[in-house]
C-alpha cells in the first residue's frame, strides 16, 4: 500500500468502515451516489449482522464478518464506533494495523494523541466530524490532521467533499464546537422544527400540512442565507423581513426578552461539557 495516497487514486483504494451505524450508513449512501467510490471499495465490519444485511441490500458493498478481516483489506479505514466502545472495538486490532494504512477516527471526544496511543503503528490518523445530513450531501464534516501528515489533505478532502462542506481546523479543540453547533446543532434545529410544528397544529393545521409549512420556512430561510452574498449578514436578510411596529417585530422583541439566545447558548455548552467528559472518560 502506499503511503502517500493522491486524490485521484482514491478509486483503486480499498475503503473499510469498521462500524455500520447511521453515520457510515449516511456517509456511504453519499460516496455511492456521488460516484466517488463504487460499491466493490466498500467494506463494512458490524457486531449487528442486521445491519452488514441492510448495507449489502441496500448499496451492494462487501460485509466483513471480523473487524481483522476488515483491516486485512483495507487502505483506509474509518471507525465509526461509539467512543464508549471505541477501546473495546480497536484493542484486538491495533497491532494488525500497519504503517501504510490511513485511519479516519469519527469518535467524538477522543483526541490525536489518545489515538496514536490505541493505535501506534501507524501515524496516519486523522480525526474527521460528519454530520446526519451528509445523507443528502448537505452534510458538515469538520476534520483536523497532525502538520506532519499535510500531504493527505488532497486525499482527505477529495473523500469528504461529495458529504457536503468541508471544514480543515488547525487546532484540534474546534472539533468540539463544530461538532456541537453542526452534529448536535441538527437535533437542536430539529426540536425548534418540532416546536413550530406543534403550534401550526394547535391552531388547527393538520398534521401534514404543519409539517410541510414547519420545513419549507426553515428551509426557505436556510436558502435565503445561502444564495446571499458572501458579505451580507444573517442579521441583515432578518432585516429585510421585519418591519417597525409589525408581527415579525412583536414576536422577535418577545424572544429577546425571554432571552432565548441565553437558553440555546447554555444548550451548546452543556453539549460542549459532555464532549469534554467524554474526552477524559477515555484518557
Amino acid at each position: 500500500m502506499d503511503t502517500k495516497i493522491s486524490a485521484h487514486s482514491l478509486q483503486t483504494k480499498k475503503i473499510g468502515f469498521l462500524g455500520g451505524g447511521n453515520m457510515a450508513q449516511a456517509m456511504i449512501a453519499a460516496l455511492i451516489k456521488s460516484q466517488c467510490l463504487h460499491p466493490n471499495q466498500i467494506f463494512v465490519s458490524n457486531r449487528t449482522p442486521g445491519k452488514l444485511l441492510k448495507l449489502t441490500e441496500n448499496f451492494g458493498i462487501t460485509a466483513v464478518t471480523t473487524n481483522e478481516a476488515l483491516v486485512e483489506q483495507s487502505d483506509l479505514i474509518i471507525i465509526g464506533v461509539k467512543p464508549q466502545d471505541f477501546p473495546l472495538a480497536v484493542e484486538p486490532i491495533a497491532n494488525s494495523i500497519s504503517e501504510h494504512q490511513i485511519i479516519l477516527s469519527m469518535a467524538a471526544g477522543i483526541k490525536i494523541n489518545q489515538l496514536q496511543r490505541m493505535i501506534p503503528r501507524t501515524r496516519q490518523i486523522v480525526r474527521i466530524l460528519p454530520n446526519t445530513p451528509v445523507k443528502i450531501q448537505q452534510g458538515v464534516t469538520g476534520y483536523f490532521l497532525k502538520k506532519e501528515l499535510s500531504y493527505l489533505k488532497s486525499l482527505i478532502e477529495h473523500f469528504l467533499k461529495p458529504l457536503g462542506a468541508v471544514i480543515s481546523v488547525d487546532d484540534e479543540d474546534l472539533l468540539a464546537p463544530l461538532s456541537v453547533g453542526c452534529s448536535a446543532g441538527v437535533g437542536f434545529v430539529l426540536e425548534l422544527m418540532q416546536y413550530w410544528q406543534e403550534w401550526f397544529e394547535e391552531h388547527d393545521f393538520s398534521s401534514q400540512q404543519s409539517k410541510e409549512m414547519t420545513i419549507k420556512t426553515f428551509l426557505g430561510a436556510a436558502q435565503l442565507a445561502q444564495q446571499a452574498t458572501a458579505a451580507t449578514e444573517l442579521s441583515e436578510l432578518q432585516n429585510r423581513v421585519v418591519s417597525k411596529k409589525g408581527i415579525t417585530a412583536a414576536g422577535l422583541n418577545s424572544m429577546r426578552e425571554l432571552e432565548i439566545e441565553r437558553l440555546l447558548r447554555y444548550s451548546f455548552e452543556k453539549a460542549a461539557l459532555r464532549d469534554k467528559e467524554i474526552a477524559q472518560e477515555q484518557s
